[in-house]
């Protein structure tokens, strides 16, 4: 039972490994980790380079549209979760006019200070989207504010190709001793 446990594991990684699937892991990899999930994608596109350097440039392009497109998930989140929370807290209202006009916003000095913080600054602020741990939130704040969509997808997208550009061409050129340890 433990062979068969250990070769399915084995065949498993196989079937996942990077050289083999390639630029279609990096995508599922990158989309995965910009959702609220706690994964990372930069150390899978930094392997990834590291064994086809020639695709750097395709690898960061699939890498920023798979993380892209997880940010436009959680922004699509958000602005369910804002839905659902209005029709929870005025269900006789919500009924009345289809969903109707912006209620108050929920209470609190920190939603005060979030809200006015992203309607100051609008969708430019999900350039900071790239940020570990703070992007994804702010994605999906967003949402649940309804800034435009369309606006928001690209100011998501260029954050995040700077990132893996920035983060990808430093790990190469400026740590090259990092790859011994893949």
């Amino acid at each position: 039972m433990e062979t068969w446990l250990l070769s399915s594991v084995h065949a498993l990684l196989a079937a996942l490994a990077l050289p083999g699937i390639g630029l279609p892991a990096i995508f599922v990899i990158s989309l995965v980790s910009a959702t609220l999930l706690p994964l990372g994608s930069e150390p899978a596109v930094f392997a990834y380079v590291q064994l086809a350097p020639a695709l750097f440039w395709p690898a960061v392009l699939v890498a920023t549209l798979g993380n892209t497109l997880g940010g436009a998930i959680s922004y699509a989140m958000g602005a369910g979760a804002e839905t659902l929370w209005e029709r929870w807290r005025h269900p006789a209202t919500a009924a009345q006019t289809g969903g109707g006009p912006r209620r108050q916003p929920i209470g609190g000095r920190w939603h005060a200070l979030t809200e006015r913080w992203f309607r100051r600054f609008g969708p430019p602020a999900l350039l900071l989207s790239w940020l570990p741990g703070v992007g994804d939130p702010l994605c999906a704040v967003a949402g649940w504010l309804k800034l435009p969509f369309w606006p928001c997808v690209a100011y998501m997208a260029v954050g995040k190709l700077l990132r893996y550009i920035v983060m990808t061409a430093a790990l190469l050129h400026a740590w090259p001793w990092v790859s011994q340890w893949l």
